[in-house]
């Protein structure tokens, strides 16, 4: 039976039901390097988690045969009852007791956060007559990047959950669309009315070329397929190369700005091409290198005297990550001397990570849900923030991925002997492929419709998936970049350094707040130039381990690591200014640490390099990933002009003629 609750619907019943293609199936090849034998180690088989839930309980029996999901969209209606609510752009699903419940959310506002509202607008449900031995929850059947199949099988309902559509369509022996009508305005009924009678089943994001992305929706019925693209979509969208029309005037309100129509289904979307080099966009003059060699001098000799005593996957990766910092750095000031240091540390801090012979901890893979956890994470959730529940894998995998990367480059014999465990490090979030035999899932933690990273894994969260730090992300696919740079993988090379891009684009536009910016409430935006932790469901200025006061770590936190795409993620210089210029009065407060001052002077140097120099040479402390070397560097890459836009332009020539 269908319950009408609060708002109007549409409901439109067309031809029958054909039962749909063979469910997807993740795959399990990474980006393929050459040669193919060498793409992906094996991973043996490991003792099984116990703290990592069930999936039998929700996934079909066939895709349990594969690596499942473990940050994506629909992530909630995986774990626990799976009854929590997840986005599904424009609509708030829930799926409990043999029944799906939509809700076109309200919003909630105020200075501090922003989050939907869900209230059921409408439940579906089947008859209530079922044997006392048949299943009461749901099934996922089929899933792509785009959507995915709920099963409600003591109901015979089938719900194709496609992300972006108006409708919500359902299958019993006919179809079933329904659609909220936006202020019950008669315009968009007619819309909907009109492209009613095609619906999609699934839909698919193919990287057909460098920083190109193809949406492809699987449709049936007949005419044309109408979607809704969000801010960041309509930016990206090539009207040359898409055969759409967009429907300007056609628009569902949303937490990530106005959804607006396209009908067609296949959309290209075009990103700008992004510089991945192991050194600084703009180069270093020479007469910076000896501040620069006197501080490295020192921070090398500290490699040795202070030896990596913490066994937290996230924290050594970002030691490691910080020693290979200073053999680039070593290679662009032409001080070669603290090179064979650098390496030997490297080495001997990351082999026992490859090898399994880190007594302290170490990497497990997971033949249940398919990916790499921790020792210390199989047994506690709370261990290395959650790694072992596949929370921030892309954070603490991406620093290991930057130092092999570096070691690679220094040590071509070391990398080739290494090679498929560092492929494998990067395979668990970087896997493309759609391979049946897989070790991974595609992109573990890369969302294709918002165009950023989920951190949050198999934990049951009412706001969906959430992801706090965007620079930590866009460092895990610059490195996999740089390992294709290091190995002479050019599609490792175009595929990291899109995927980098996208999250540049998705953090520049949902994270960085500008003073004249209306995609949030103004209350919001008035008293925040960055956000904390962003959810699929709502917005926060509070970080996990900070309050919103602290506003040199919400800064902090989306800018750490300081690397040469750095100059990229922050390329607009009036944000970068305002930003600054929000933090500052933050580091009046006692007890602010040294390291997140370093991290405001770092940003502060793009456009006042001079004073941003002179407060970094008084700090008395940095961050565990950063380093004197390191803010030197950087202050001394800036040049002497201001430049808006993305700098070094002329560096990118040659990544097209590389990837052609």
């Amino acid at each position: 039976m269908l319950k009408k609750l609060r708002r109007r619907v549409k409901i439109v019943v067309t031809k029958p039901f054909k039962k749909p293609k063979k469910p997807f199936k993740p795959s399990t090849s990474i980006c393929p390097p050459p040669p193919a034998p060498e793409s992906e180690s094996e991973p043996e088989p490991e003792p099984e988690s116990t703290v990592l839930p069930d999936p039998s309980l929700f996934f079909s029996r066939i895709l349990l045969s594969s690596p499942l999901p473990t940050n994506s969209f629909f992530q909630n209606f995986t774990l626990k009852a799976g009854d929590q609510p997840e986005y599904i752009h424009p609509y708030l699903i829930k799926s409990s007791q043999s029944s799906l419940s939509v809700s076109y959310p309200s919003q909630f506002h105020n200075s501090a956060f922003i989050y939907q509202v869900f209230n059921a607008d409408l439940i579906i449900s089947g008859s209530n007559k079922t044997g006392p031995d048949s299943q009461q929850s749901h099934v996922i059947s089929s899933y792509s990047d785009l959507s995915v199949t709920l099963d409600i099988p003591s109901s015979h309902l089938r719900f194709f959950l496609v992300r972006g559509s108006p409708f919500v369509t359902c299958s019993v022996t006919s179809i079933i669309r329904i659609a909220a009508v936006p202020d019950s305005d008669p315009q968009y009924q007619s819309i909907l009315d009109r492209f009613s009678s095609c619906y999609p089943l699934s839909g698919d994001a193919v990287f057909t070329k460098p920083f190109c992305l193809e949406y492809k929706f699987e449709k049936k019925g007949w005419g044309d397929l109408l979607m809704l693209a969000h801010p960041l979509h309509l930016k990206l969208l090539s009207r040359d190369d898409s055969d759409v029309t967009v429907l300007e005037d056609f628009k569902y309100k949303s937490i990530d700005g106005d959804l607006v129509g396209v009908v067609g289904d296949s959309w290209v979307l075009k990103l700008d091409s992004v510089s991945v080099t192991w050194h600084s966009i703009n180069g270093i003059g020479e007469g910076s290198y000896d501040e620069i060699v006197s501080a490295l001098r020192k921070d090398v000799d500290a490699l040795n005297s202070s030896p990596i005593t913490t066994a937290s996957s996230y924290f050594y990766g970002k030691l490691i990550a910080r020693a290979a910092r200073l053999a680039l750095i070593a290679e662009e000031v032409s001080f070669l001397d603290v090179i064979p240091l650098i390496r030997k540390f490297l080495k001997d801090t990351i082999e026992p990570w490859l090898d399994g012979t880190f007594s302290a901890n170490g990497f497990l893979y997971d033949g249940k849900w398919g990916g790499i956890v921790t020792k210390q994470g199989s047994v506690d959730t709370g261990a290395d923030f959650g790694f072992g529940v596949y929370n921030d894998h892309h954070y603490h995998l991406g620093y290991f991925v930057y130092a092999i990367a570096v070691l690679v480059k220094i040590d071509p014999a070391w990398g080739r002997k290494y090679r498929p465990q560092a492929y494998s490090l990067m395979a668990d979030f970087m896997n493309l492929g759609r391979k049946a035999n897989s070790n991974y899932p595609r992109l573990r933690c890369f969302d294709l419709y918002k165009l950023h990273s989920w951190a949050g894994g198999l934990t049951e969260f009412g706001d969906g998936r959430n992801q706090e730090s965007t620079s930590e992300a866009v460092n895990a696919y610059y490195s996999a970049a740089l390992m294709g740079l290091a190995y002479g993988d050019t599609h490792l090379v175009a595929t990291g350094s899109m995927l980098a891009s996208m999250e540049i684009k998705a953090a520049q536009t949902w994270w960085h707040i500008r003073e004249q910016d209306t995609l949030y409430d103004k209350d919001f935006t008035r008293e925040n130039r960055v956000v904390g932790v962003l959810w699929a469901n709502k917005r926060d200025s509070g970080l996990w381990f900070a309050p919103p006061a602290w506003r040199e770590c919400r800064l902090g936190i989306q800018l750490l690591p300081l690397l040469p795409i750095t100059e990229v993620l922050f390329s607009d210089v009036g944000f970068t200014r305002e930003l600054v210029q929000w933090t500052l009065p933050a580091l009046g407060r006692e007890g602010v640490g040294e390291g997140w001052k370093g991290f405001v002077y770092a940003l502060e140097g793009i456009y006042d390099k001079e004073n941003a120099l002179q407060k970094i040479r008084n700090l008395n402390g940095y961050d565990d990933g950063n380093s004197l070397t390191n803010l030197l560097w950087w202050i001394h890459s800036r040049g002497d002009e201001e430049e808006e836009g993305y700098g070094g332009v002329g560096k990118l020539c040659w990544f097209r003629h590389y990837c052609h």
